[in-house]
């Protein structure tokens, strides 16, 4: 039977995180379980708002949970995320919001209607690589496995990406994943396919996993209750739709707080059409530090991280303090 998780910026079913924390008690790795449960982790985008994310999957791996999660599914900046996570470089990576992403060689708005990108992913690339260097080469080989969704340009739909076997497959996979119509560059080419973010097709992929077998996933979010459209099945706005008609998707990524309330609800409602008895968890941010998809302030970003680590911690902490056997880390 479900059970409500404890915390009001925790969303859906504790038996989530139970799990996750059984399985570390037992040792358990991926190929070698003592449960039946597929596990999911599910990486949302949010351009700069990640830094939420990225705080949470920095406490989810100091808790010693990397190997509890089956696979992964990262979106956006969640690609990055997801990929850093599962080769074990989650802590940099939440680093690497503030000391090295908080810069105008990254994000600067002046370059827009320029020949030069307003969110230069090169850069992330290169801090990956040689900042804060991630393990390129784990990619493919990770204990959980990490999927990769983009939106494919010619309808608009949202796919993952597969066939990646070299470094540069993996870089070139997170690009398609992470650029952001307009603002990130043209769309990247992968399998004689063009693609551009993720998010503006399937900001979490919850559905997808629970169609691809979970029986239990986890969303991180970055964004908590109070930024979420109190009304998601409004549709998107005038000026959104507007935006999508100018840029494709662009709108479409913007109006976020629409959109993952519409997924959220996908958590919290155990009747929802797209579910069956699957058990499914979110946590998201316990408050709003103010940061945005382009904030670029690296005290606020640096609050951000910060705070999604304070929020995962307390979720992990809540859950395990229910259990007869208190094994937290």
């Amino acid at each position: 039977m479900a059970s409500a998780l404890p915390l009001p910026f925790v969303h859906g079913d504790a038996q989530v995180l139970q799990v996750l924390l059984e399985r570390r008690s037992a040792s358990s790795v991926p190929g070698e379980r003592r449960d039946a449960h597929r596990v999911a982790l599910v990486i949302g985008g949010g351009g700069m708002r990640g830094s939420y994310v990225a705080g949470m999957l920095r406490a989810v791996e100091r808790a010693g949970l990397t190997d509890s999660f089956d696979e992964v599914y990262g979106a956006s900046s969640g690609s990055f995320t997801a990929a850093a996570f599962l080769t074990g470089d989650a802590a940099a990576c939440a680093a690497c919001y503030p000391d090295d992403l908080c810069t105008e060689t990254f994000i600067n708005m002046r370059r827009l209607g320029t020949r030069r990108p307003v969110v230069a992913l090169e850069h992330l690339v290169r801090v990956l690589d040689t900042v804060k260097p991630m393990n390129w080469a784990a990619l493919g080989h990770t204990a959980g496995r990490l999927h990769v969704v983009a939106t494919d340009v010619a309808d608009l739909t949202p796919d993952t990406l597969t066939g990646m076997t070299t470094v540069d497959d993996w870089k070139q996979a997170l690009r398609a994943s992470a650029t952001i119509p307009l603002l990130a560059g043209p769309p990247v080419e992968w399998a004689g396919r063009r693609w551009v973010d993720g998010s503006v097709s399937e900001p979490l992929a919850l559905a997808r996993a629970l169609r691809g077998g979970a029986t239990h996933v986890l969303a991180v979010l970055c964004r908590g209750t109070d930024d979420l459209h109190p009304d998601p099945d409004v549709g998107l706005s005038f000026w959104a739709r507007a935006l999508d008609r100018l840029v494709p998707g662009l709108g479409t990524v913007a109006q976020g707080s629409r959109r993952y309330g519409v997924d959220l609800r996908l958590i919290t409602d155990a009747a929802h059409p797209a579910r069956g008895p699957q058990h499914l968890a979110a946590i998201g941010p316990a408050r709003s530090v103010g940061v945005g998809g382009l904030t670029v302030a690296a005290d606020a970003v640096a609050a951000a991280v910060a705070v999604g680590d304070e929020s995962a911690a307390a979720a992990i902490d809540a859950v395990g303090a229910e259990r007869p056997d208190r094994d937290l880390a």
